[in-house]
């Protein structure tokens, strides 16, 4: 039987166990990633991993079954399993559930890719790897390390509505960090970013990144931070880089207008959210700076898909607008007990975990200025980059970050680099200081995002540039 067969046997038994909807993923990830350390291959992982989840609507209830097996007779189980527990939880019953209408599609969607990254050799890619860290450890780093990462998945999807969709995703990615050790103090430098950059596209985005051409200038950085002098502590103009501002985003911003959160179906392991969804239309989130947007559509940024888990079409939509609070990541259910029109923002990490709410694509659209504009429109501030540390309550509200490297600004220019930048602020005050952004838009993405139990670790994008924030609380205080 072809995948879609052995789906469409599965949502069939689903709905003769009882089912009034039924859907099913059958997913097949192949997974790679190596790690190089001081000159030599640490590790290398080649993981694959084929099957199938079906989710059942009994009542007001959901049930969830998966099999790693393709076999007709594994799938019917599956399916009637799924309604079966979906029927046990309908026993006590919660609020009526329904779904946001989608139309019923059969298509076939296929991220962008030039270089497949399993097609790469494993001596190409560890000679990059090799040639990274010996480079940092040649010009000081006491740890030099690299990595990449590539995910390749099949998947295909039915539902009892009609739906019957294959897509073909592959996402890659990866980077070099180097540290130094001085007496009772350590420091990292990282490129591009603290966990590397990650798209769904192929290995040119890793031959882009030029790890390389970096690896001699951030070992150097690493060790000048060493003697670098403190972050200073008190009020100043906040200058952030893109990467660190993508991480804000994705903290501040992309959990706290999840849906399943605000709701108060998420208030587990990554907690709830500050917003009420009362205020969905009026809030002023930020300055007119901010606009955010939700869009699966962007070629090639790591949050990008044809359609979600649950079948409905990628669509960019607004999140922010000019400062106001418009819009939230949704599901089909999720929408509907909310009044809203739309889902679209549904995914599972693989095909043994049901699907849930996650950030596609959320970022910044580009503002009207560059960096050096920006700089040279500081009298006095710092200039923080790369994540380091984060902290933020259950709320998503109030925030400590913590970046690899900053710098002082005075008077229009850069001065001297400073050692352990951070900074804090609480969610809405912080965006609605927001008075200049860059137009050097990049896609960061995101490959280790948290949520759920049982865990499930999502792939987002970013899209962010360089911005700056009025008198924000920077260093350590008391």
């Amino acid at each position: 039987m072809s995948e879609f067969e052995v789906a469409e046997a599965a949502v069939q038994a689903a709905l003769d166990a009882g089912a009034r909807y039924a859907d099913v993923r059958v997913m097949h990830r192949r997974y790679e990633s190596m790690t190089a350390r001081n000159g030599d291959v640490e590790s290398l992982t080649q993981d694959e991993s084929l099957g199938l989840g079906v989710r059942a609507l009994v009542g007001s209830s959901w049930g969830f079954h998966a099999v790693p097996d393709l076999a007709e007779r594994a799938a019917r189980d599956a399916g009637h399993r799924a309604a079966r527990t979906a029927a046990a939880s309908a026993l006590v019953p919660g609020p009526p559930v329904d779904l946001v209408a989608v139309t019923p599609t059969t298509a076939s969607w296929t991220s962008p890719c030039e270089v497949d990254p399993l097609g790469v050799s494993l001596a190409a890619k560890g000679d990059l790897l090799v040639a990274a860290t010996r480079t940092m450890a040649e010009h000081g780093a006491d740890l030099s390390e690299g990595l990449y990462q590539i995910w390749d998945t099949a998947k295909w999807f039915v539902s009892s509505e009609g739906h019957r969709i294959d897509q073909r995703i592959r996402e890659c990615g990866g980077g070099i960090s180097a540290t130094s050790v001085g007496a009772g103090e350590t420091q990292r430098r990282s490129w591009p970013s603290y966990r590397g950059q990650y798209g769904t596209t192929g290995w040119e985005l890793v031959d882009s990144l030029e790890v390389t051409a970096h690896a001699g200038r951030i070992a150097e950085e690493s060790r000048a931070l060493l003697t670098a002098p403190l972050c200073p502590t008190g009020e100043t103009d906040l200058i952030l880089g893109g990467e660190q501002l993508a991480l804000q985003i994705h903290e501040s911003v992309g959990h706290a207008i999840e849906l399943d959160r605000i709701l108060g179906w998420e208030a587990a392991f990554a907690g709830t959210s500050w917003l009420d969804l009362a205020q969905l239309g009026s809030l002023r989130y930020g300055s007119d700076l901010m606009t955010v947007t939700i869009d699966p559509t962007i070629p090639g940024a790591l949050g990008s898909f044809g359609y979600d888990d649950e079948g409905s079409p990628a669509v960019k939509r607004d999140a922010v607008r000019e400062g106001r609070w418009v819009g939230v990541l949704a599901g089909r259910d999720s929408a509907a007990v909310a009044g809203l029109d739309h889902g679209g923002s549904v995914r599972a990490d693989g095909w043994a975990r049901l699907p849930m709410v996650r950030m596609t694509n959320v970022g910044l659209e580009p503002g009207p200025h560059t960096l050096e504009e920006i700089i040279d429109a500081t009298d006095d501030g710092v200039l923080m980059d790369v994540n380091r540390s984060w902290s933020i309550d259950d709320k998503r509200l109030n925030f400590q970050f913590g970046c690899e490297i900053g710098w002082e600004i005075r008077n229009g220019r850069r001065g001297r680099m400073l050692r352990n930048p951070t900074y804090t602020g609480i969610g809405p005050l912080f965006w609605r200081s927001m008075d200049m952004l860059s137009s050097e838009t990049v896609p960061w993405g995101t490959p280790n995002c948290g949520k759920g139990q049982p865990g499930q670790i999502g792939h987002t994008g970013h899209p962010a540039a360089p911005a700056r924030f009025r008198n924000v609380r920077v260093g350590v205080h008391a």
